[in-house]
């Protein structure tokens, strides 16, 4: 007996001498954790990730997807053809009316961007709203009061736009201090909400024949806002209310009320000045706002709803030719 509790002596000596002492007992229990964990580790940094953005290298058109959301959502863009890697450059994003798609809004017959960003200098970017249809065609924005599918989904569209400069800013050397949003109908009342909500990315934001339809607004920067409209749109009407053409009848902001809000948002202090009066049209703007930001109103007596300059995507009948849409826009746009 002594003999054995000598050599249980001396082999525990031996054990702890060598530095071989049995670890705690919490520690016993858990003796695989530091394997899973550094197993784990190595799987994810064998898995696949996302591939960078592959740089735009030549000018011409491009057309992209991206996931957000859940939603694969599309956009198409076009770099003009003197633009240089180098040197930053401002970019447009033009957003189609409601019930139309990126390829309408990009289709030089109805709007002439495509053919304007060429000779102005600017990338102009086409995003598709969602659209119960594979094509994509018939897609609508969630721009707050307005309109379809994408307003009853409370589709994230401020998100996918956020995606798309930011997937953008990847594959062009685009001037952040540059960007704009630009829209006709429902496209021009997201410009409104992008203003509301990503004032940190649009210097300036046009909308044609769409009123500012956001429930609520709290811009984080004064953000420079040109609108649009016709007195005789027969859609969304001038003075506020549900057109007796329109698809949503939808109870519309006014003109006026629109225009008003964004001068109060923007701190404007001085009283609207006409700067434009031609045979048909006239201008007016608000300055003296914060941050050097401007409200401007164009307003045409006829073309209904419709792009001035351009010719309406149903019927194909031109819009108001007193004023052009594309030449006020980016008059106002470049400076900013």
């Amino acid at each position: 007996m002594t003999s054995n509790k000598a050599w249980g002596l001396a082999l525990a000596l031996l054990i702890l001498g060598a530095g071989l002492a049995p670890p705690p007992a919490s520690a016993q229990e858990r003796p695989e954790r530091p394997r899973l964990r550094d197993w784990l580790q190595q799987r994810q940094d064998r898995a696949p990730q996302p591939a960078a953005p592959v740089p735009i290298t030549r000018p011409g058109e491009h057309r992209f997807s991206l996931r957000h959301g859940g939603l694969t959502r599309e956009y198409r863009v076009h770099v003009p053809a003197r633009y240089d890697p180098a040197i930053p450059m401002p970019m447009v994003l033009s957003f189609h009316g409601g019930g139309g798609n990126m390829d309408i809004q990009a289709d030089d017959r109805y709007y002439g961007l495509v053919s304007h960003a060429e000779q102005a200098g600017y990338v102009v970017v086409f995003p598709n709203g969602t659209s119960r249809l594979r094509s994509g065609k018939l897609a609508t924005w969630n721009a707050g009061l307005c309109c379809g599918q994408a307003r009853d989904r409370q589709v994230d569209d401020v998100g996918f736009v956020r995606a798309v400069v930011a997937d953008l800013r990847q594959r062009l050397n685009i001037d952040p201090g540059r960007i704009f949003a630009q829209g006709m109908s429902n496209g021009g009342m997201l410009s409104y909400r992008l203003a509301c909500e990503m004032a940190d990315t649009f210097k300036a934001i046009a909308s044609v024949a769409g009123t500012d339809g956001t429930p609520a607004c709290a811009p984080s920067a004064p953000v420079s806002v040109l609108h649009i409209h016709a007195l005789d749109d027969d859609r969304v009407l001038f003075n506020g209310g549900s057109g007796s053409a329109s698809d949503t009848h939808a109870d519309f902001v006014s003109v006026p009320d629109t225009v008003a809000r964004w001068a109060r948002l923007n701190g404007c202090e001085a009283a609207p000045r006409r700067v434009l009066e031609v045979p048909g049209a006239w201008c007016e703007t608000r300055s003296s706002c914060r941050g050097g930001a401007e409200v401007k109103l164009c307003v045409t007596e006829t073309g209904g709803h419709s792009w001035p300059g351009g010719r309406k995507v149903r019927g194909e009948q031109p819009g108001a030719s007193a004023i052009s849409a594309n030449e006020l826009i980016w008059d106002f746009f470049s400076r900013r």
